[in-house]
């Protein structure tokens, strides 16, 4: 299955269509229910397995990969509420039981507080539900999912809240462009969602909280599943790099010395050896982050660090071994068409994740050395 994957993602790329055909096949052998409990037809599986299986899919098909990552995010969010005794996305765990496709409404255009605020309104009703107006971006699954997590805020009263719930796709109010054209990763199809006075019942809003950081288990819950499954794709493309990097030398002889192999240039090997250090780095910290999160070990106030950090470590490293998998390969794969030139282009998505370069240097040195002051 994995190597039919990797044979029809250059497809995908070339044409800019959504991933059908992997889509289809992951959802017929179960894994779009994989954080289910066996009772209800999961395959029972924690963050470690979790990010483990997107690890490996993403070094055969990252935008496969994280196209799926956005459903199983939310998955991920009410196993690890769960878990830790609040039930309130127990619904989510029914939907997905059911054969509902989960997307994650949540980025915005201009809004770097994330979770902390929102240019979404979410105007309540009499009756408990909420007409949600705003422009979600980066919407993966656009053409497939039957649940988008959205989130907006409420200004009807002194002190405004953010409202979060679930809209059903055939609410009234949504529009979804066909405007995924992007330099890569375009088998996700990550269109915009364009919501105007969409409707959220009262009984799929889920959460009602304060603006700005709050120490809600929703919140947790969110950044730990979005940040350690995004993290998990990256880990994976980073590995196809290395792989290319260590594979592509030995096909290439140099004139200059004597027909041999590049894979025996000392400068070469240096460089292939630094991409398999990236990986043997992130595998630890991917891991053992995740069994943490699964064995609810407390980190307390670190668990943010490390999660942001993970992430980013992560992006790094997949641009980093593409870079050196690119160098040691030769000009013939800065054609379009091969592996490398498309995974090269996939890789710079990792940019545009929450929680970028910035954030998270600011989330671990607010942990170290407190908030900045004036």
């Amino acid at each position: 299955m994995l190597e039919r994957f990797r044979s029809r993602a250059a497809g995908y790329d070339a044409e800019n269509t959504f991933c059908v055909d992997d889509f289809e096949e992951l959802t017929e052998v179960g894994y779009l229910k994989a954080m289910l409990p066996v009772a209800r037809g999961g395959l029972g599986w924690g963050m470690e397995q979790m990010t483990s299986a997107q690890r490996l899919l993403g070094s055969y098909a990252p935008a496969t990969a994280l196209a799926v990552n956005m459903h199983l995010v939310w998955t991920g969010v009410a196993a690890l509420l769960g878990a830790r005794g609040d039930q309130r996305l127990e619904k989510v765990l029914d939907w997905v039981a059911d054969g509902e496709v989960m997307a994650f409404g949540v980025s915005e255009a201009g809004n770097d507080e994330v979770l902390f605020d929102s240019v979404t309104r979410a105007v309540p009703a009499p009756d408990g539900s909420y007409a949600f107006s705003g422009v979600k971006v980066f919407t993966s699954l656009a053409p497939v999912w039957t649940r988008l997590g959205v989130f907006g805020k409420d200004s009807s009263t002194e002190e405004p809240t953010l409202v979060h719930g679930f809209l059903h796709r055939d609410a009234s109010g949504i529009e979804i462009p066909d405007n995924w054209n992007t330099l890569g990763m375009r088998a996700t199809q990550s269109n915009t969602t364009i919501l105007s006075n969409a409707r959220v019942k009262a009984e799929d809003i889920h959460s009602i909280l304060p603006m700005g950081p709050v120490a809600d288990p929703l919140i947790f819950g969110i950044f730990a599943a979005f940040l350690s499954l995004t993290a998990s794709v990256y880990v994976g493309l980073a590995e196809r790099g290395m792989q290319l990097a260590a594979a592509n030398p030995a096909r290439r002889t140099s004139l200059k010395n004597a027909g041999r192999s590049y894979d025996q240039d000392p400068d070469i090997r240096w460089q292939v050896a630094n991409a398999g250090m990236e990986i043997l780095k992130l595998d630890a910290m991917l891991r053992l982050t995740t069994r943490d999160l699964d064995d609810l070990v407390d980190h307390g106030p670190s668990w943010f660090p490390r999660l942001v950090t993970l992430r980013t470590q992560a992006g790094d490293a997949a641009r980093s071994c593409m870079d050196i998998a690119a160098k040691v390969s030769g000009g013939g794969q800065y054609f379009r068409g091969s592996e490398l030139e498309r995974l090269y282009r996939d890789a710079l998505a990792s940019l545009y994740h929450p929680s970028d370069a910035e954030s998270a240097h600011s989330t671990v040195a607010s942990w170290l050395l407190g908030p900045p002051r004036g």
